[in-house]
């Protein structure tokens, strides 16, 4: 949105991104991956948060490596870092390669037949391997990687200029499967000599740096997110959330609020209707009452006016969402707006009592938003 709307006149909540924080964690992954160095994920519109603004804050902090999921997020960074890498993590297809030869986009390749593919159709353009060590997702088996590798035909025709790998369970430090994971890639790196390679995401560059590899892919920790459960955060925060209060309304004990009359007041209450609802991205599954989640999890989500907790409501809506403010002062309210994430609610709190992780949180937010951005020049 453009105009007014960007200073939330027109919209029913405000979105700060703190590109400083995210440079901040940027350049503390890149330490934690030293020797090697930190690209970027910037998938998924830099998690949601805006590639055109995300990339260019940290190709200035020294980033020189991204990846993206899909072949039409790479052409629309390409002009933002026109010296940058730009890694596909899907791969290449016939639709595609044209698109991605111009823009001069790396695919990354994830079986025998796209190598195959890409080395008639592409000719000696860069192309990266991914090998699957255990996660069965996308990838060349540990066996086909070992072919080609050997395979001076194909190999030496075609300019691998990165072999990487995916962890499976690096947010479960302890897992087994991580260890036999680094071990196979380990293996297969060395058959693929001279060529840079990587492994680490945001929970393995936390927990254990770049495990002897040339490089890191870190996503969720740039954008503060919580990359490992059960361990303290130490990435800085990068995004506060507030919602416009649309009325303040009173309501008598025994009278129910929302759809399916799921939550009866069991006080005179005072109600804050929000601008905000699962087309926001505010998820239902977070309601106050009246979805399965709350026979599992008790508490549902909440925002905070002036730092007083305002719990849920009722069901979330697609547009609206009820807060109880029955014990936040009038001053505090006079304000207009509820904090939904922030200082005083992190994003995986969020996440928590919605039964999702960090991530679907933020890659769900809204177009409906203010977006505000602050803080390029801070380290």
């Amino acid at each position: 949105m453009a105009g007014r709307a960007d200073n939330g006149e027109l919209c029913g909540g405000r979105l700060t991104i703190d590109l400083g924080a995210i440079i901040a964690n940027w350049r503390d992954l890149d330490r934690r991956s030293r020797p090697g160095r930190a690209a970027a994920v910037v998938k998924a519109d830099a998690y949601g948060l805006g590639a055109h603004r995300v990339v260019p804050a940290l190709a200035s902090a020294g980033c020189d490596s991204f990846f993206v999921a899909l072949p039409g997020e790479g052409v629309a960074i390409r002009p933002l870092v026109p010296e940058a890498r730009i890694f596909v993590l899907n791969g290449a297809h016939a639709d595609t390669m044209d698109a991605m030869i111009e823009a001069g986009l790396i695919p990354i390749l994830c079986s025998m037949e796209q190598a195959r593919f890409w080395l008639a159709q592409g000719g000696g353009t860069a192309c990266a391997i991914q090998v699957d060590t255990g996660m069965n997702r996308l990838g060349l088996t540990v066996g086909e990687a070992y072919t080609l590798a050997s395979d001076d035909t194909l190999r030496g025709k075609l300019d691998i200029v990165h072999v990487m790998s995916h962890f499976a369970c690096a947010d479960t430090p302890d897992h087994p499967l991580n260890r036999q994971q680094i071990e196979s890639f380990q293996a297969v790196a060395a058959a693929f000599e001279s060529v840079e390679s990587s492994l680490s995401n945001s929970a393995a560059t936390l927990t254990g740096g770049a495990h002897g590899f040339a490089m890191t892919r870190p996503g969720i920790a740039l954008y503060g997110g919580e990359a490992v459960p059960g361990i303290a955060n130490s990435m800085r925060p990068v995004v506060t959330l507030k919602a416009r209060i649309v009325q303040i309304r009173s309501a008598l004990s025994g009278e129910t609020v929302s759809y399916g009359a799921t939550q009866r007041l069991d006080r005179d209450s005072r109600i804050a209707i929000a601008s905000v609802g699962y087309a926001d991205g505010y998820p239902r599954a977070g309601s106050g009452s009246g979805v399965p989640l709350r026979n599992a999890v008790a508490e549902g989500l909440c925002g905070f006016v002036a730092r007083h907790r305002a719990p849920v409501l009722g069901r979330v809506t697609m547009d609206l969402t009820a807060f109880d403010v029955t014990d936040v002062p009038d001053a505090a309210l006079a304000e207009g707006w509820i904090e939904l994430i922030g200082p005083n609610r992190s994003l995986d709190d969020v996440a928590r009592a919605s039964g999702t992780i960090g991530y679907e949180i933020l890659t769900s937010l809204g177009t409906r938003y203010a977006r505000r951005y602050r803080g390029e020049g801070r380290n």
